[in-house]
């Protein structure tokens, strides 16, 4: 048995499958076993009983789980990448507060990056309180008042039909939270179910479950058990939060409040939501920068210290390091890619709640759905209608739509598929030539709806529908091969071989029989279910959105697959399958779920991709099982029963039609019925990422090879290469370069196959791609230091002063102009053109960057501008540089088979 924690109890999380054994103990049990288990002398508790039980259970209420705003808000603002962020603002605010010419660049350097800590912190937060907002709109669902019989006139151990409507004179209207176990209540038509509740005695009661299963039909609860594997579908057992949509029964009460199913659904979606894939691809870029800046910084520190003598100005420098070392804007380049991702996902009619699930979108590799509403329009429709000799036959349809069209009973789905048939293809069936003189009502003993109706020519006509066996049982003849001919053995063979095949396609199947009557209704109303002739069926299915075989298609192009997660059963599952061209590599149903370990589960779900008759719950366990298999997961669904699956996956997608709830659930909500727009998701999703990816690697890889540079510097020159202040600077307008990443285009071979946040690949990129630009600066350092004869005035301010400037501009180019070559594994200008914005930006800071040392501005960061002629010499290292790096980069490839 698995050790699945998901109910509490007094603070101590109780057992689903013991909920299970108890709920189906109950279901089991005869009135006078039932009235056992509550120790009840008699149906109708006492006050007495009522207080001593509300002491021991509580009020029968969805308790909401304190939400811990105080230590949600630290956590949200105080993440270790942002912990790094703080560091450096509380540096640039002392540096700019503690010198004696302060350096704006270090205050607008503090705003801005406490300006970004705040902006990630706050969209941190408001994500994580969401879940408990969700949990809070779930109690609209749950039943204000009741009617509760107590302490009834009539004293006894058992109800039946003769003594019911003795209790139900005795019932009382009260607020459904004061209900305990063992309690009696009546429920009728409109009703919210306000506990879980065991039938006893029940009249045609139809329950919608929808809100557990997501499945529309209406099911029938009555005061029988039968063996079933899912304790949901006990037909003597209704839950909370379900609606009666037609009848009346008589109940007991056998669970309430925290220990009721629909208690599980609220604690769920009000637990923290999991990490997901982007969120923990953040976290180890984090990490990864934590531990090279801890390497590097304590290495440049204690080579300045000794090569310079001057601890102090080393320090100062080291941090400056550590500055550069953080990419900063981050959070800033992360939000402007998602930004953008976003606007272009809402002219594909797609909402994004969540910004980060837009990467996480391109990151799936699996994409769970459920069936009824997502994949299935939801709607059930009339697909087919056949006499038992295989033909459409008019006749048949006029007399479907003339029993669906006067019946006055409940509207049910099948009535309406029928009559949306007619005016979905235009047809014309005239009604006026009849009058509707009797029905005979749906109810579940005779589990069919007769309709007598007169013609214009004073004859009447039987018409009865319902269930094949049914109707079978009350016809004497059949309509075959245009002749109507005794229903002897073969020909009922022949109907059951028909229905069998029907439903082993998932489909619903219904039968219609009728008669004339020459005399006078009146007199045979009696009989009027008998010696009638069997015309032919009508099938039913809830039909795929036209969109799904598409979307299908999609996914497998794009290296995502699909399985399908619902609680409806295998036949009408296999045949939504079939018709949406998705191949099935295997079932499996929720029974077999309920006996495997985390473990076995965990290899079942990779071999199959369709499971059926799932409870909200082992949806949930399913995710976590793909999940634990290192599967980045998206669900899509539509019902209440959804939302605790949308929490536990990487991205929760809701459809056009889906509740309030899951909508508030959801990450991304599409507007549209069409789901081939989850394909431009996903491109975008890639796109997004590869952006992102491009920032991060290229950004390490560059100021890697600035920390090696400084290194050799350190050891070499006697004095610092570059300024505190300029270093920042340098780091500064790098940073706002990439701004323009977020419209650059992405490889297709990128965008072809799911991409993942993984930190293996980081290292290697940096160690191979950094020194390169550390080859380059070594030059220019040789260039300045040597050739215009630094070492020599080493001693003269403005001396270093240029060579501050030389470095600041070699160092700023090359790293804005590499990004031309990294940002493609193709030959670029050639095979890979970037986009204007990106070379509008990169032309604006390179000229910037470059201007900077001849003016004002570069005097009061302490640079003096180098001779002309250096000119010419930074454009030929540009040049080799980037020609080098292109190599290299050929290189990598080769060996890594990748790039980004």
């Amino acid at each position: 048995m698995r050790k699945t924690n998901f109910f509490h109890k007094h603070k101590k999380k109780k057992h689903i499958y013991a909920y299970e054994e108890q709920i189906r103990k109950n279901a089991k049990a005869s009135q006078e076993e039932l009235l056992n288990e509550f120790k009840i002398a008699s149906y109708g508790l006492s006050e007495k009983e009522v207080q001593d039980r509300q002491a021991k259970y509580g009020k029968n209420e969805v308790k909401e789980k304190k939400f811990p705003w105080g230590w949600e808000f630290l956590k949200s603002y105080f993440s270790p990448f942002n912990i790094i962020l703080l560091l450096i603002t509380t540096y640039s605010l002392y540096s700019y507060f503690s010198e004696d010419e302060p350096s704006i660049f270090d205050l607008v350097a503090a705003c801005i990056v406490g300006g970004m800590i705040l902006l990630s912190g706050t969209f941190t937060y408001i994500q994580t309180i969401r879940g408990n907002l969700i949990a809070k709109k779930l109690t609209k669902f749950i039943s204000k008042k009741t009617i509760v019989i107590r302490e009834p006139y009539l004293t006894t151990n058992e109800i039946n039909r003769n003594n019911e409507f003795e209790f139900i004179k005795y019932g009382t209207e009260m607020s459904a939270n004061e209900l305990v176990p063992g309690d009696l209540i009546h429920l009728a038509t409109g009703d919210v179910i306000p506990a879980d509740v065991r039938v006893i005695l029940s009249n045609n009661l139809l329950i919608n479950q929808s809100s557990l299963t997501g499945e529309s039909l209406p099911v029938q609860k009555q005061d029988l058990y039968q063996e079933t594997n899912n304790f949901i579908d006990f037909e003597n057992i209704c839950l909370m939060g379900t609606t009666v949509v037609s009848g009346n029964a008589l109940g007991v009460v056998v669970a309430t409040g925290e220990n009721t199913y629909f208690s599980s659904i609220s604690e769920t979606i009000s637990e923290r939501r999991p990490q997901t894939s982007f969120a923990k691809g953040i976290k180890k870029v984090t990490f990864l920068l934590i531990i090279f800046m801890l390497v590097m910084v304590p290495i440049v520190l204690v080579l300045n210290g000794l090569t310079k003598n001057d601890w102090t100005t080393s320090l100062v420098f080291a941090i400056s390091i550590a500055v550069g070392l953080t990419p900063e804007m981050l959070p800033m380049i992360v939000t402007s890619n998602l930004a953008r991702g976003s606007k272009k996902l809402s002219q594909q009619k797609i909402i994004t709640k969540n910004l980060s699930a837009i990467q996480n979108l391109g990151a799936i590799d699996v994409l769970c759905t459920d069936k009824t509403g997502t994949i299935t329009n939801d709607n059930i429709e009339l697909v087919d209608y056949r006499t038992l000799d295989n033909k459409n036959n008019e006749h048949l349809l006029k007399l479907l739509y003339l029993n669906a069209f006067y019946q006055t009973g409940i509207r049910n789905p099948l009535d309406s598929a029928i009559t949306n048939y007619i005016d979905k293809n235009n047809l014309t069936i005239t009604t006026n030539a009849y009058q509707k003189i009797h029905e005979i009502p749906f109810d579940f003993h005779r589990r069919r709806l007769t309709i007598i109706v007169k013609t214009a020519y004073d004859e009447s006509i039987v018409i009865s529908k319902g269930a094949v066996e049914e109707i079978l049982s009350t016809c004497k003849y059949v309509e075959y091969q245009g002749k109507i001919v005794p229903l002897d053995d073969s020909m009922m063979r022949q109907i059951k071989s028909t229905v069998d095949d029907q439903n082993s396609q998932g489909l619903r199947v219904l039968g219609l029989a009728y008669k004339n009557l020459q005399a006078k209704t009146d007199d045979f109303i009696d009989s009027a279910e008998g010696e009638l002739i069997f015309c032919g069926f009508a099938s039913f299915l809830d039909t795929p959105k036209a969109s799904a075989a598409g979307m299908i298609k999609s996914l497998a192009h794009y290296g995502v697959d699909l399985k399908i997660l619902t609680g409806d059963n295998e036949q009408v599952t296999r045949a939504i399958c079939k018709r949406i061209n998705l191949k099935i590599k295997g079932v499996i149903s929720g029974s077999e779920i309920e006996k495997m370990t985390p473990e076995q589960l965990a290899k079942i779900v990779e071999k199959n991709n369709i499971f059926v008759k799932l409870t909200p719950i082992q949806k949930v366990e399913v995710i976590k099982a793909l999940k634990m298999n290192n599967h980045v997961v998206g669900y899509m669904g539509d019902g209440i029963n959804d939302a605790p699956v949308l929490r536990q996956s990487d991205v929760a997608i809701s459809v056009d039609n889906a509740t309030d709830i899951v909508k508030e659930a959801s990450d991304l909500i599409l507007l549209e019925k069409s789901l081939n727009v989850i394909e431009e998701g996903i491109v975008e999703g890639r796109k997004v990422f590869g952006n992102i990816l491009k920032y991060i690697k290229i950004t390490i890889a560059s100021q890697f090879g600035n920390v090696f540079s400084v290194l050799v510097a350190s050891a070499w020159l006697p004095f610092t290469p570059m300024m505190p202040v300029q270093l920042l600077f340098q780091n500064l307008l790098y940073d706002i370069s990439q701004f323009a990443i977020a419209f650059d285009r992405v490889d297709s071979s990128f965008l072809a196959k799911p991409q993942r946040w993984t930190t293996k690949d980081f290292l290697p990129f940096a160690l191979i791609n950094g020194p390169v630009s550390s080859i380059f600066d070594i030059v220019t350092f040789a260039v300045l230091y040597i050739g215009y004869d630094v070492k020599n005035h080493v001693d003269d301010p403005s001396a270093i002063a240029m060579f501050n400037a030389g470095w600041f501009i070699e160092g700023l180019l090359t790293q804005i102009l590499v990004v031309q070559m990294f940002r493609t594994e193709k030959i670029p200008f050639i095979q890979s053109r970037s986009p204007w914005p990106v070379n509008v930006m990169t032309g604006l800071l390179c000229a910037i960057g470059f201007t900077i040392p001849f003016t004002v501005l570069g005097a009061n960061m302490s640079m003096v501008s180098p001779p002309y002629s250096f000119i010419g010499i930074v454009i030929a290292i540009i040049i080799s540089y980037c020609l080098l790096s292109q190599l290299v980069k050929m290189g990598y490839i080769k060996i890594f088979k990748k790039w980004l």
